[in-house]
């Protein structure tokens, strides 16, 4: 394959709550994942990429800012916003396309894109719930009803479920194959422009976990399915704004979840094999979408990005979801693929998610904003030396299911993990060298409070001297 020239066609796929430990090819043995191993096998793969924030909208909007959470005044779900680099993409000739979940809010905003086609949170119970994206309009007008909470609640086994559920209608109405399929018919209908920005949001895994019935059943046969160990010592460690969480779960479905504060090895097998079922629906799509950017002429000179907005607890630590500072919610799958531009390499250092967003700007030749906190990968992709972050921050408010604190916020370096909850004397230490589970909290042991006092003297500096970069967005507000 030649080289290609000029600046390419950029793809941003993005799922939504996705395990970094997913990937066959990156070392999840169980996965069956063929589109994303080939994608990681002849791509750039991140191994280290933290989000900013472990829930949807702050992750993303701090993706679509380069704006650190604590800076934006994005620190939760539901909160307003729609300010992204966007536009710039425009300025410099880039068509710009978003399909399926982007997550602004309002739902619909354009968020600088020429065109929009929103596909939203599968279960919206609550927050807009009246909002009616391109899904409830297509389902409509099959005259079927949605999936919701309200249905799966009826089930006898609702509470046992853990939000594992099956997809009952047809399969092209499925939340990831629509918005894939959505996407693939723009591809193969519009003409080509010269130069195409399409952001794809998946919204899968994300709860309910509801796959197919035929992708759950190769998991479910597996005897090596990873499932969680918790012990008795570890829930007695946590802090106490997650041992609220536990209660808080139990009592309120969120996303359908309903949670159990000791759930059977059956019931966790069940919730894990819908997820992983429903990860390999999302790899059998992008297959799909690699075909026809190839049919449509599109690949020979495309950027594939392919990530997530945070990951999923599903029973470690026994905690349900997102909303916690473990590894398996805060470190998400980033896999940079562009045949014939970037060598095949896989890299350890640390990123955040947001480093993504000046990437995409350098790759279209587009203005960077100001400020911007997020440090571009370019020299990665270009196989030059790059050792990455010296560490990776990510901070939540209080959510719909952080009813136990009111802000948390880690650091972490290539060994030590700090998690400071506001107001409160406990937290959590981790050396990840030595205990890379974070089974074992060290925050009171008094052999290690060198290192508690190092990061959080890290972190205060780390966030005086980001608001201090950010006083040119509040001056440019005013």
């Amino acid at each position: 394959m030649t080289t290609p020239q000029g600046r390419p066609h950029i793809f941003l796929v993005m799922t939504d709550q996705q395990r970094f430990d997913t990937i066959r090819e990156t070392g999840a043995s169980w996965m069956h994942t063929p589109t994303l191993d080939r994608l990681a096998r002849e791509g750039v793969v991140f191994d280290n990429c933290f989000v900013n924030a472990p829930s949807c909208v702050p992750s993303r909007a701090a993706l679509f800012s380069g704006v650190e959470p604590h800076c934006s005044g994005v620190l939760r779900n539901g909160q307003s916003w729609q300010r992204t680099w966007v536009p710039a993409m425009a300025e410099a000739g880039y068509h710009c396309v978003s399909v399926g979940k982007m997550h602004t809010i309002p739902y619909d905003a354009d968020a600088g894109f020429h065109e929009r086609f929103v596909v939203e949170n599968k279960d919206r119970f609550y927050e807009g719930r009246w909002f009616a994206d391109e899904l409830d309009k297509a389902i409509a007008a099959h005259k079927l009803e949605k999936p919701s909470r309200a249905g799966y609640r009826t089930l006898p086994d609702y509470r046992d479920r853990l939000g594992a559920v099956d997809w009952t209608l047809p399969r092209h109405l499925h939340p990831d194959v629509f918005v894939a399929e959505t996407a693939r018919w723009w591809l193969s209908t519009r003409p080509r422009p010269d130069r195409l920005f399409m952001q794809i949001g998946l919204p899968g895994p994300h709860p309910p976990y509801d796959p197919t019935p035929d992708e759950v059943a190769r998991y479910e046969a597996m005897e090596d399915l990873p499932l969680p160990e918790v012990t008795e010592d570890e829930l007695a460690s946590l802090p106490a704004y997650l041992k609220e969480k536990r209660r808080h779960d139990v009592e309120v479905d969120h996303d359908a979840v309903a949670w159990k504060l000791e759930p059977t090895e059956a019931e966790l097998r069940r919730l894990r094999a819908h997820y992983y079922a429903n990860v390999t629906m999302i790899d059998d799509e992008v297959g799909k979408l690699i075909a026809t950017l190839e049919e449509s002429g599109y690949l020979e000179n495309s950027v594939i990005i392919f990530m997530s907005d945070h990951g999923d607890a599903l029973g470690d630590h026994g905690l349900s979801q997102k909303w916690s500072m473990y590894e398996p919610v805060t470190k998400v799958p980033a896999i940079v693929w562009a045949p014939g531009r970037c060598a095949p390499r896989r890299l350890d250092g640390l990123c955040q998610l947001f480093d993504f967003g000046p990437t995409i700007l350098d790759l279209a030749g587009a203005k960077q904003p100001v400020p911007c906190h997020a440090q571009s990968l370019l020299r990665a992709l270009k196989g030059e030396p790059w050792e990455g972050r010296d560490f990776v921050v990510c901070e939540q408010a209080g959510d719909v299911s952080m009813t136990g604190a009111r802000l948390v916020s880690m650091i972490r370096d290539d060994r030590w993990k700090a998690v400071f909850i506001e107001g409160a004397e406990d937290g959590q230490l981790f050396d990840l060298a030595t205990d890379p589970e974070e089974r074992r909290n060290l925050w009171s042991d008094p052999d290690h409070a060198e290192e508690l006092r190092r990061l959080r003297d890290e972190f205060a500096a780390w966030r005086t001297r980001t608001m201090l970069e950010a006083m040119d967005l509040f001056a440019d507000a005013r």
